[in-house]
């Protein structure tokens, strides 16, 4: 079994100069440690009208979703976090009886888990969680991300923008992380090309 940690949700927030990034930061239970996940601007917006407590919040689809399960059934769900792949943090919701996993996206989960309230947790797995993890401040302004949790797409466009900006150290290191993972990725292909090739 997987050893995990179970994640807090604390806060949502903007990265600054971006209108289509948010970033949902999460701690340990001991608030400790926090791990920051980048969400879509729509996502961003589904935590804002559940945060400002909008009067239509309670008719929405997934809260009324999760009323009907609640009376119907006593499934025992998880949201598992386990993988980053390609900057993007890999989750699924699992049946915790059965063993039954569907695949979510990381910023759903956790948006399924603040509408349950915590009835289904966030689980991340701990070797991730440490890797990935920053210490956690609760009186800190800003918030500390690995670069390998942004996107290609998003790598690209932050590093188009820090150019522009003429902010050269910090496309300089968007830069490096591209150059990264476009190394990985053909050492991948090339393995498995080889792979291939034995068979």
């Amino acid at each position: 079994m997987i050893p995990r940690v179970r994640l807090i949700f604390k806060s949502v927030s903007e990265i600054v100069d971006t209108e289509d990034i948010g970033l949902l930061v999460l701690t340990d239970s001991a608030e400790q440690r926090q791990v920051a996940v980048p969400c879509d601007s729509h996502t961003l917006n589904e935590f804002r009208m559940r945060m400002d407590r909008s009067p239509d919040v309670g008719k929405m689809l997934p809260e009324v979703l999760w009323n009907v399960l609640q009376w119907q059934t006593d499934l025992r769900l998880e949201v598992h976090i386990d993988l980053l792949r390609e900057g993007k943090y890999q989750a699924v919701l699992s049946n915790e009886e059965t063993m039954d996993m569907i695949p979510i996206s990381a910023a759903d989960g956790i948006l399924l888990s603040y509408i349950t309230r915590g009835d289904i947790p966030i689980m991340m797995d701990e070797a991730l969680f440490m890797r990935q993890s920053t210490h956690y401040d609760s009186a800190a302004i800003g918030v500390s991300m690995p670069v390998n949790t942004i996107s290609d797409e998003m790598l690209q466009n932050a590093m188009d923008r820090a150019i522009r900006n003429e902010n050269y150290e910090i496309a300089s290191h968007l830069r490096d992380e591209i150059n990264r993972r476009k190394k990985t990725s053909s050492a991948e292909k090339d393995g498995s090309k080889s792979e291939e090739e034995r068979q």
